[in-house]
């Protein structure tokens, strides 16, 4: 019943038996998978398919169509209802095994490598209202000044240059700001639009890494002020950062380190939306008072992307939200869904070692 080629099995359970160890080891896994291996495969992702002007996941969706109609066609081919299951059986735990082993060697270890924190020296806090409100203080007054590089009415900027162009220019600011946070990453990672347009966000995400073809995706429905951002949040995971709050705080350098007044922007507009999140949970008393010093035109910006992202609701954003915290969770990222909301402290601790 169970005979014939379990290659894909086998390679599964070794590759999840790696994992194991890298685990147990993450000072090794930094050294051979981190550092080694895997720029291997980023450099070569980017040197080949990365190259295709159109999303690659739509040639994986294709391989699995196959793959599919290949199981239906020699199914028919089993004598005997003993044989087909057996076939079944196989060839399930052949397909599973063969997603587990490609999701981890392609990037799934960089889950055990050291924390990007940990690697920078950086030992971020939770922080107290008063300071708080004194970096939504300093970040307000940072992005009204770079407002007016943008745009001068105090009407929301939603247009912006064309996806292309944006892609290679936060693309460029990776390469070239990468080097103040001291990692050695490695090449020339893409973050390419998915259509149809809204889908990814009707299924609860804003942008996405897939692993097994080494891009990452955005809807193109995202609000033009938060697509710099989440481009540059999702070219970090293309690096091989894993963790959310990694991704989101590189991306935020980046950005505010950039020479580009939209890339700034955009960078010190998410961060404000995080600190106002963390003050509102702490007195919604003291966030309105906040609320009424905000200049008109980063007012008008922040309702616009609110109207944005009402005008596509997810089908069921409490399933996609304990989803992905489960996921996050079961790969070693304690914090889950959590870790996105450490931007506001780990931009403090930042500032405040750049001060030192």
């Amino acid at each position: 019943m169970l005979r014939g080629n379990w290659t894909w099995a086998t390679l599964g359970i070794l590759s999840i038996l790696v994992r194991f160890f890298a685990v147990k080891n993450p000072e090794k896994t930094e050294e051979y998978y981190a550092r080694t291996i895997f720029p291997a495969i980023r450099n070569l992702i980017d040197l080949s398919i990365s190259r295709l002007p159109f999303p690659t996941v739509y040639i994986f969706v294709l391989t699995v169509i196959l793959v599919i109609t290949f199981f239906i066609y020699q199914f028919s081919q089993q004598i005997g209802w003993f044989s087909k299951l057996g076939y079944s059986i196989r060839s399930l735990i052949n397909g599973l095994g063969a997603l587990v082993f490609f999701f981890l060697i392609l990037w799934g270890y960089n889950y055990q490598r050291i924390p990007i924190f940990e690697q920078i020296g950086m030992k971020p806090l939770p922080l107290s209202m008063e300071q708080v409100k004194g970096e939504l203080e300093l970040t307000r007054n940072i992005l009204n000044q770079l407002r007016y590089n943008i745009e001068e009415d105090t009407v929301a900027i939603e247009k912006i240059m064309p996806y292309p162009d944006l892609e290679r220019l936060v693309r460029a600011n990776m390469r070239e700001n990468l080097y103040l946070l001291g990692l050695n990453f490695t090449g020339e990672p893409r973050t390419k639009e998915f259509y149809p347009a809204g889908f990814m966000r009707r299924m609860g995400i804003l942008g996405i890494y897939f692993p097994y073809t080494g891009e990452s995706y955005i809807d193109p429905t995202l609000h033009p002020l938060e697509k710099p951002f989440t481009i540059a949040h999702e070219m970090a995971h293309s690096y091989g950062v894993t963790d959310e709050g990694e991704a989101n705080f590189i991306a935020w350098v980046i950005c505010s380190n950039s020479d580009n007044p939209l890339l700034q922007y955009s960078g010190q507009l998410r961060l404000l939306r995080y600190q106002m999140n963390d003050l509102f949970r702490m007195s919604r008393e003291t966030y309105g008072e906040f609320l009424q010093t905000l200049p008109r035109g980063i007012r008008n910006d922040l309702i616009s992307i609110q109207q944005a992202n009402e005008r596509i609701k997810p089908f069921n954003l409490e399933i996609s939200r304990k989803s992905n915290d489960l996921f996050l969770r079961s790969q070693g990222v304690k914090a889950g869904i959590n870790s996105y909301q450490q931007l506001p402290m780990l931009a403090f601790a930042w500032r405040n070692s750049l001060n030192e």
